[in-house]
């Protein structure tokens, strides 16, 4: 990297610090920690969210789809205005409730304190496979750049993440999320302009040839050629009917039951401002991945003008097409732009890393150890104790980072895969019930959580042909968190039924 390039990365990640540093003056109570006081506005909440909800994956997945196939991914994408309006309208009013801090405050209410806990501790397992993934991506973007041993990229990164959210609680992490993406959004137009710069035909020439060879279509890549999809409903292909039923379903889920989505309801200053943000992050994040899709597009253009053997090597698929962006930009990018795109690849991970190292540990201190274990400290004694758990997190999430380093990175996919399935699988419908239903209790609920785990484990042992074949699965294994959501409604409402209403 040239001097340009480490002084605008240094810029950045010292203007990072200095927010985390400024808004940890202002944090002296767990409300303060956890929601903020409760005091933001609508477009602040809103690009918050889209902060969170990009990560490294979205920055380098995104752009390699589009390369190498079409723009099937984006699909699902589709249905985030719909999901949204769901929430706003029938999800939020039960946050907003009661100076709600975490999404699994709800499950007690509705069916009981057990309920509750499981709720927690999936999200708990899940986000910390997560942000050990996410870290160990930034590992390896680091180690390209710097040329330091990936371990020590693991260790320096994860501290730095760690060191603003810890100090700077909710505030800060909703401030760097919403500077995050203005650098993300930055970062990839500056490749977007380089694109268009050096192709002869410009912008045209993309639009032109992509058109031409199906890149901005829905399609699928089969024998190694794109086929458009059916529009069917069916569950035994990918169909563009299903995928908008399973981008439905995710979004569904992660507005009604990810602590990282409610917790910035509860810091919004009013349900109206709460819903303006939802707003705010649907009609920002639609059009931020839709360009993402297109840079990707462009550089399959771009490198059919100007072929090497390393892109062509990623479309073919002898390397991971994910390599194509941070290729074109150490390749390509002029002093100064490289610096900006490495702190937008670098602002996407943290500013996923951020908010669920916050969110773990508002759900470790206000749904299990204030809840169950320590329930009449003073309120500076909690404050102490989410601090220690972010340390924790921050320690863990290192961790599990160096374990992937250094394991079969594909097994320990599937291990982390399988453990974040078993325990995540019908939750939407666990809300949707509690939301809509009056019926119902802790018992059913259990037997609902007891049958789709059982149903997640059958999927698991097929997929990898262990005691049954993969032949023997009636649908494709994208669709298995709608049929377990489905499990999981039926088995509540016929359990319901033997059991006495109750109020909400």
């Amino acid at each position: 990297m040239s001097t340009i390039d480490l002084g605008v990365l240094t810029a950045y990640l010292m203007g990072v610090l200095a927010l985390g540093i400024y808004f940890s003056r202002r944090t002296a109570t767990t409300d303060d920690y956890f929601v903020g006081g409760r005091n933001y506005r609508g477009w602040v909440i809103g690009l918050s969210l889209v902060g969170t909800s990009i990560s490294s994956i979205t920055f380098l997945a995104y752009p390699a789809d589009a390369y190498k196939t079409a723009w099937l991914r984006y699909l699902p994408n589709l249905m985030l205005p719909i999901a949204i309006y769901v929430a706003a309208r029938y999800f939020l009013p039960f946050f907003r409730r009661e100076n709600t801090v975490t999404a699994y405050e709800f499950l007690e209410r509705r069916y009981g304190p057990s309920v509750r806990v499981y709720g927690a501790l999936s999200f708990i397992i899940a986000q910390l496979v997560r942000v050990s993934t996410i870290l160990y991506l930034i590992s390896l973007l680091l180690f390209e750049i710097s040329g330091l041993d990936p371990i020590w990229c693991i260790v320096l990164a994860g501290i730095f993440v760690s060191f603003y959210t810890v100090v700077g609680g909710i505030e800060a992490v909703i401030w760097t999320d919403v500077v995050q993406t203005l650098v993300l959004l930055f970062g990839g137009v500056a490749c977007l302009w380089v694109i268009v710069s050096m192709l002869p035909g410009g912008l045209g020439q993309i639009i032109d040839i992509a058109n031409a060879e199906g890149k901005l279509g829905f399609s699928e890549w089969q024998a190694g050629r794109l086929e458009p999809i059916s529009w069917d409903i069916s569950l035994l292909s990918k169909t563009g009917t299903m995928m908008l039923v399973l981008g439905l379903v995710n979004w569904l889920t992660e507005y009604s039951s990810n602590q990282n989505t409610v917790q910035r309801y509860c810091a919004a200053s009013s349900a109206s401002e709460a819903r303006r943000g939802m707003w705010v992050c649907a009609l920002s994040s639609l059009p931020i991945w839709a360009f993402y899709m297109f840079l990707g597009t462009a550089l399959y253009v771009f490198y059919l003008q100007f072929p090497t053997p390393e892109a062509q090597e990623m479309l073919d698929g002898t390397r991971k097409a994910e390599q194509i962006l941070p290729f074109f930009v150490l390749s390509q990018l002029p002093d100064g732009l490289v610096g900006l795109v490495l702190a937008a690849a670098l602002a996407a991970a943290m500013s996923s890393l951020d908010s669920s190292i916050n969110a773990i540990s508002a759900v470790s201190v206000v749904d299990i150890y204030r809840r169950h274990l320590s329930p009449h400290a003073s309120d500076k004694h909690y404050l102490w104790v989410a601090r220690g758990v972010a340390v924790v997190v921050s320690a863990l999430m290192i961790v599990g980072a160096i374990a992937f380093y250094h394991a079969d990175t594909k097994t320990l996919q599937d291990a982390v895969t399988i453990l974040v399935a078993l325990l995540g699988g019908g939750l939407l419908s666990l809300y949707l019930f509690g939301f809509f239903c009056r019926r119902g209790s802790a018992k059913h609920a259990w037997l609902g959580i007891a049958v789709t785990m059982l149903f997640t484990a059958w999927v698991i042992l097929a997929r990898n042909n262990w005691f049954f074949t993969a032949d023997s699965l009636p649908f494709d294994l994208y669709y298995t968190a709608i049929i377990g959501n489905l499990i999981m409604f039926a088995i509540l409402l016929l359990g319901s039924r033997f059991g006495a209403a109750r109020a909400q």
